[in-house]
């Protein structure tokens, strides 16, 4: 209360007004407000920056595959990273260039035999269906397959030429190398933009998410290299034709599971009764053959020492990743649920670790 010349006592707010920022409701409600249009907004540019995004991504998991690489060498030799790193490189350098260089015109040939292979057996395939009554016409077969391919153009229009598919992996290897030889400069910088109070549990999510990356790529690496060489060999020795290339695509493709799997047994089946009947049976056994190896044999061993993804996750993961990102969405579906799967085990980790503490106090 105050007095005026009347003498007349004049009431005064003492308490803050509700549009005041020292208001604590209308701080609060403001704070939720911030986080939603936050929320909204990484949305939003999420979108609008998927590609440059998905390719930051592929270099940190090649950046994670060099690391491994570095850290395994230093394992054998005591000498400085930047010379193992180099090491590393030098190997893979070589080891593609080998490859290209002693298989090169066989594949090169061999690739052109595929190809034509695959439309003989896709036309022999239709013709039977559309006799059977099972399947429409030629024409109409011409109109859905326009259709089809139109439709996944749109899904994969950003690697709609050569130049730019070629341009996006030099991205990615540049962006992995220079990840791989300082990785703990950009681990520290990605914690200055966290909350200082924030940071130790960051730090902890972090490594073991980097963990979980190179063992699951080690895992991958195993799982390739056995795939593509005793498919090769198997069917070299059944005599199916193109088994080196039916190898390679084998052991590449085994980097993406499940649906992998699936591409080249259909590739390997289409390719073995393009010979013969008997050849083509072949094919079949190999497929099964190396597929039980693979899931009863490797794949146990290597989720023992990686990461043990349930393959329902994994498939859908990599189902929703296919549609919404292309073939590089597909590629990347396991390294992101991987690592979403740690931060979500050191979440709960965390959660348990405070109920312990609130019940012992």
């Amino acid at each position: 209360m105050t007095m005026t010349k009347s003498s007349e006592p004049v009431a005064m707010v003492q308490e803050p007004s509700p549009a005041e920022m020292r208001d604590p409701a209308t701080r609060q409600e403001l704070r939720r407000a911030g986080v939603w249009f936050g929320l909204a907004g990484a949305l939003a540019l999420a979108v609008l920056l998927i590609q440059p995004l998905l390719i930051v991504f592929a270099g940190i998991v090649f950046a994670a595959l060099l690391d491994g690489g570095v850290r395994l060498l230093g394992r054998v030799l005591p000498i400085g990273r930047g010379w193992r790193l180099l090491i590393v490189v030098l190997l893979v350098v070589a080891f593609l260039l080998g490859t290209f260089y002693l298989t090169g015109v066989q594949v090169t040939q061999q690739v052109n035999q595929l190809r034509a292979t695959l439309e003989v057996q896709a036309n022999r395939f239709t013709g039977w269906l559309s006799g059977q009554g099972l399947m429409p016409g030629a024409s109409d077969v011409s109109g859905i397959a326009r259709q089809a391919l139109g439709s996944v153009g749109r899904v994969t229009s950003w690697v709609g030429s050569a130049i730019g598919a070629l341009t996006s992996l030099f991205m990615i290897l540049i962006l992995g190398l220079f990840l791989a030889m300082d990785p703990g400069t950009y681990a520290r910088g990605l914690q200055w933009l966290v909350p200082s109070d924030l940071r130790p549990e960051f730090a902890i999510t972090f490594q073991r998410m980097g963990v979980t990356l190179r063992r699951l790529l080690a895992g991958r690496l195993l799982g390739m290299a056995v795939e593509g060489v005793f498919t090769w060999i198997v069917l070299w020795i059944g005599g199916v034709p193109m088994a080196m290339l039916l190898g390679i695509i084998a052991g590449i493709l085994a980097f993406i599971p499940n649906i992998g799997a699936i591409i080249t047994g259909v590739l390997m089946v289409a390719v073995g009764f393009s010979a013969g009947t008997e050849t083509g049976y072949w094919a079949i056994g190999t497929y099964f053959f190396v597929q039980t190896i693979d899931g009863y044999v490797v794949v146990p061993i290597v989720a023992k020492r990686t990461v043990d993804l349930p393959p329902a996750l994994t498939l859908g993961m990599q189902i929703m990743a296919s549609a919404l990102f292309g073939i590089l969405g597909l590629a990347l579906a396991d390294p992101m649920t991987a690592m979403i799967k740690t931060a979500l085990e050191r979440s709960s980790e965390r959660e348990a670790e405070r109920e312990r503490d609130a019940a012992a106090a």
